[in-house]
């Protein structure tokens, strides 16, 4: 560690740490912070300190924390059909299809464009916004009869294939897969709801998770879409890369390099685990690469999943159950398997963040921790609910009595609010989603979340739905939920770094941790409402002392 003490200056700190909330100057040493004050302070207590006034007339707050994002999105496919404008990593806008027309088009323009043989693999289509209409395999032959076309639903959760795909999949009238739809012809419709009746045409298109999906190329495309954001920490939360064999040397590599922007915590899938023998195995594993990251990689955290997603109708409600008529959703794990794996896990000691999005899913996450620190008392395990979009007030304060965590996905407020409320669970419980209020007022530790590529990776904007509940429509959902500015940044920097066990490390700018900043052009306090979040300028971040500029002003 070099022993030069380098003082950053800026119009303002903001550091997320009530001793010293503010100042205007930050001496750093190495890639750890040493003090914050001002420059004359921080001068006389290191005389001969280099002065770097670079950020003279900018804010420096912490560097923001994402506790659920996929690295995967790194690699998206150029293809998108969502009906809200994304931008790429490198800047490039995707303006997605508003229109059903729009999304036809798109497909037969690609299918045009590809070479022969190449399969056209779209992702982002959001049937809530396109009531009416049917994307089947019928509609997708009809862009191509010979091409594989796959399309990746918003969510994540469901995809639809055209009848080469499910030909090469083996499915058909004999299919018995949960999630493979079928019509009234007996046959497939190309509509595959959830992992076990997704995973077959995954792996018919190459895309095979227990083997990894990262590249070198992937991980930086990540890494400059956080960097544009001010995001210094993200998780990849569902991964195989660290326990995969040659996958743990590529993430060190990479990690180490100066010139890699982000400090990476990859949760390792265990939810492809069918027995407690296999969750041990699998435990054990995670255990034994614990200790190999390094200053920006971060191990031992698990992912496991219950159920599916709200707009896809596949996430587990109690009753009511959904507005529309649909069923009560799917298990992409059933409740045994389940108790093995979180038993497993947490008796190794690791960190386990279960994907709940229904609360029928958070109630059996409940009872299998309940059940387990019966057998094995374990003080600040932080096991955390993710997603958390239908938890109750009476589970919230059960979560707190067990110690868990939850993270709020308020961004569902913003794009589907108003969808939610004519075809998934209607007014009322719209009013409870995402109850980031409710959580912090039973003592449940939250973060805030965007789960990309789901939707886009921009803390700022997080942060801005959960304290303003509001839709694209203007329409205000659920006041009663609504959290503070102070409190939504607190959960995009130190709530996330405290569900993942990186609070002694990240998420406040204080003496001892890492020298990780958010560029900004003006302070996110002193908004006069929530939604201006949203028009503050990522100019860029620092991670470990280095600095990074965003090329790309990052504004919604």
């Amino acid at each position: 560690m070099t022993d030069t003490v380098t003082i950053l200056t800026a119009k303002l700190v903001r550091t997320l740490d009530d001793a010293v909330p503010t100042g205007t100057a930050i001496a750093v040493r190495g890639d750890k912070i040493l003090a914050v004050s001002d420059v004359d302070q921080l001068l006389s207590a290191y005389p001969g300190a280099e002065v770097d006034d670079r950020y003279a007339d900018q804010v420096l707050a912490p560097g923001f924390v994402e506790a659920h994002s996929h690295m995967g999105a790194g690699m998206d496919s150029p293809f998108y059909l969502g009906y809200f404008p994304r931008m790429t990593p490198d800047g490039v806008p995707l303006h997605g299809a508003q229109s059903w027309e729009g999304v036809l088009d798109a497909l037969k323009a690609w299918d045009a464009e590809l070479p022969e043989g190449e399969i056209l693999n779209a992702r982002g289509l959001d049937m809530l916004f396109h009531p009416g209409e049917t994307l089947d395999r019928h509609a997708l032959d009809s862009v191509s009869a010979t091409r594989g076309i796959y399309v990746i639903h918003a969510s994540g959760h469901v995809a639809t294939a055209n009848s080469v795909l499910l030909e090469k999949a083996g499915y058909g009238a004999d299919t018995e897969i949960e999630g493979v739809v079928k019509g009234e012809d007996g046959l497939p419709t190309g509509e595959l709801q959830e992992m076990g009746a997704m995973m077959p045409v995954m792996a018919a298109l190459g895309m095979d998770f227990s083997k990894g999906m990262t590249s070198e190329k992937g991980m930086y495309d990540f890494a400059a879409d956080a960097r544009n954001h001010g995001c210094t920490t993200a998780t990849d939360l569902a991964s195989f890369d660290a326990v995969r064999p040659g996958g743990l040397g590529l993430l060190t590599e990479v990690t180490s390099r100066e010139d890699f922007s982000l400090r990476l915590v990859p949760a390792t899938f265990g939810g492809m685990t069918k027995s407690a023998e296999e969750a041990e195995g699998m435990a054990a594993l995670v255990k034994s690469i614990q200790g190999k990251g390094n200053s920006k990689l971060h191990l031992g955290t698990v992912k496991l999943m219950l159920d599916g997603s709200i707009q896809q109708h596949t996430a587990k409600l109690q009753d009511p159950g959904y507005v529309c008529g649909h069923d009560d959703g799917i298990w992409n794990t059933d409740a045994e398997t389940f108790r093995a794996q979180v038993s497993a896990f947490h008796k190794a000691g690791l960190n386990i963040h279960v994907h709940c999005n229904g609360d029928e899913a958070t109630e059996v996450f409940c009872d299998a921790v309940e059940e387990v620190l019966a057998e094995a008392p374990r003080w600040n395990h932080r096991h955390t609910v993710t997603h958390s979009q239908l938890t109750t007030r009476a589970q919230y304060k059960r979560m707190a009595e067990l110690g868990m965590g939850a993270n709020i996905f308020s961004n569902h407020i913003w794009y589907w609010g108003d969808q939610h409320i004519d075809l998934t669970v209607g007014q009322d419980r719209v009013q409870r989603m995402n109850a980031a209020r409710t959580a912090l007022d039973s003592g449940v530790k939250i973060a805030l979340h965007c789960d990309t590529p789901v939707t886009p990776l921009d803390p700022l904007a997080t942060a801005s739905y959960a304290a303003e509940r509001r839709t694209p429509t203007g329409r205000s959902w659920g006041d009663a939920e609504k959290i503070s500015v102070k409190e939504a940044l607190e959960a995009i920097t130190i709530g996330p770094a405290y569900l993942l066990k990186l609070d002694h490390l990240v998420g406040s700018i204080v003496p001892g941790k890492f020298a990780d900043f958010a560029v900004l052009d003006r302070d996110p306090f002193e908004v006069a409402e929530p939604k201006e979040l949203r028009d503050i300028t990522v100019l860029g971040t620092v991670v470990g002392g280095v600095h990074f500029e965003a090329p790309v002003a990052a504004t919604v």
